[in-house]
């Protein structure tokens, strides 16, 4: 009888310890899902290109020459994309030929990852400091990375994942406040220009200018 009290009391005991090991895990699983969007809404805070020009450390114009999707070397359950292109332009950081870089894939569908940068497409990219585990993404995710694309009648245009909606946002008010003089065509299109794609060489020509390599 003693026997089967005890061992009733020890099986009670290890049901409590589970039932204890699945709530820490449970809450541990929550607070890092949390986390993790936490962090990915503070990337995705509306910035205007003036911002996004401060934050990025490197900023270049090309073409996609491969993009796949494998886990990460190191943090095995994160998959990633790696992304390598063939560069035309640097507007910040070391002049190259090429780039090549991984991008956490955010997305619960994995295989957008690759399809945001898809053999051949024109890209200006302004991408973020390689962090520790060697990723990067462009700042504020989609709206540093703009597609660039020519129509029928041969006007080459630039646009984000947002549709360059509130790109130039009180950028003529701070460029006066920080004493930097805006060219008359980039002063126009941070005054008038509300949304949609926009010509890649006035893109081009307000980089150049927030960062200083005019």
């Amino acid at each position: 009888m003693l026997y089967g009290v005890i061992y009733v009391l020890d099986v009670n005991q290890s049901l409590r310890r589970a039932l204890l090991m699945l709530s820490v895990v449970s809450i541990l699983t929550v607070c890092l899902h949390n986390s993790s969007f936490a962090q990915s809404s503070a990337r995705t805070i509306p910035r205007s290109l003036d911002q996004l020009t401060a934050e990025a450390d490197v900023i270049v114009h090309g073409s996609v020459t491969s993009a796949k999707l494998e886990p990460h070397p190191q943090l095995r359950n994160l998959m990633t994309v790696v992304v390598t292109m063939r560069i035309v332009e640097t507007y910040k950081g070391p002049a190259r030929k090429t780039i090549t870089f991984r991008q956490y894939v955010w997305s619960l569908d994995e295989s957008q990852g690759a399809t945001e940068y898809g053999k051949g497409q024109e890209l200006l990219l302004l991408l973020r400091p390689v962090s520790e585990y060697g990723l990067t993404s462009p700042v504020g995710l989609g709206q540093g990375r703009f597609l660039i694309s020519t129509d029928r009648k041969g006007h080459v245009t630039a646009v984000n994942s947002r549709g360059n909606v509130g790109l130039f946002n009180s950028v003529a008010q701070r460029a006066q406040a920080h004493g930097l003089q805006l060219s008359p065509r980039v002063l126009t299109v941070a005054q008038q220009h509300r949304g949609g794609p926009i010509p890649l060489t006035d893109l081009q020509e307000a980089i150049r200018t927030f960062v200083g390599t005019r």
